[in-house]
């Protein structure tokens, strides 16, 4: 109104954005993205540098150990019962109790022409129908190369044996033939020397499937009252 006093005029508002933090949040997050591409990629490279140097630590592995058994040609230990002298094998029929006396001898041959053979923690097992009777340890010894040993123990005690059928069906046939079929088998470990070097320890299984007579069977003469001399297998 002219010439009047009207209410009063205000400039209009403005609206104001800012920008400054939306920029700071892309530029970290840009930097996080890096930093974990980055991460990947450095994480990769690690792997396939680990994966190639334990296959080219395999490989070196294998070719040192095809070199070496070229070189030494390692062969097996050979086992041979040579004597086995039973006095007493009695199984009491209500008890199951078995009361037995079994000396052996072992002639242990190694073969090898520049490996000497460490055998540690000897222990002979006695077995009769697939049933353990008697376990015994042995001394420990050092066979060098191209040698052959003679090693001896003694099974002697009494053990509970519960044998089934076809276990005392051969109980009664022995004691009618005086020839007892026992199995013995050797329990130990084994280390190859070369020069100054030991081999990592094996455990080979040695298996004697042996026919024994026994000596106050009462028998006379022929190849039945004597013991022949038996070759073990060996399973390594």
């Amino acid at each position: 109104m002219a010439g009047g006093y009207g209410p009063p005029s205000y400039p209009p508002s403005q609206t104001y954005h800012s920008h400054g933090k939306r920029g700071g949040a892309d530029v970290g997050c840009g930097i996080c993205r890096c930093f974990l591409n980055c991460l990947t990629c450095c994480s990769g490279c690690i792997l396939t540098l680990l994966c190639n140097i334990l296959i080219g630590i395999a490989i070196c592995l294998g070719l040192l150990a095809l070199i070496l058994w070229f070189i030494l040609r390692p062969n097996v230990v050979k086992f041979h019962v040579t004597e086995a002298n039973l006095t007493r094998f009695d199984l009491e029929p209500l008890s199951n109790n078995l009361r037995y006396n079994l000396s052996l001898s072992f002639s242990v041959r190694n073969p090898n022409q520049r490996l000497g053979i460490h055998y540690d923690k000897l222990e002979a097992r006695g077995y009769y129908g697939g049933q353990r009777f008697a376990d015994v340890d042995m001394k420990s010894f050092y066979q060098g190369r191209k040698d052959t040993a003679e090693i001896g123990t003694e099974l002697e005690g009494e053990s509970l044996v519960l044998l089934g059928s076809g276990g005392r069906k051969d109980l009664r046939e022995d004691r009618k033939s005086g020839v007892y079929r026992i199995d013995v088998k050797l329990r130990f470990k084994i280390r190859f020397k070369f020069g100054f070097l030991n081999s990592w320890a094996f455990r080979p299984k040695i298996k004697c499937h042996l026919k024994v007579p026994l000596s106050s069977s009462g028998s006379t003469g022929g190849s039945q009252t004597q013991f022949h001399p038996t070759k073990c297998h060996v399973d390594l």
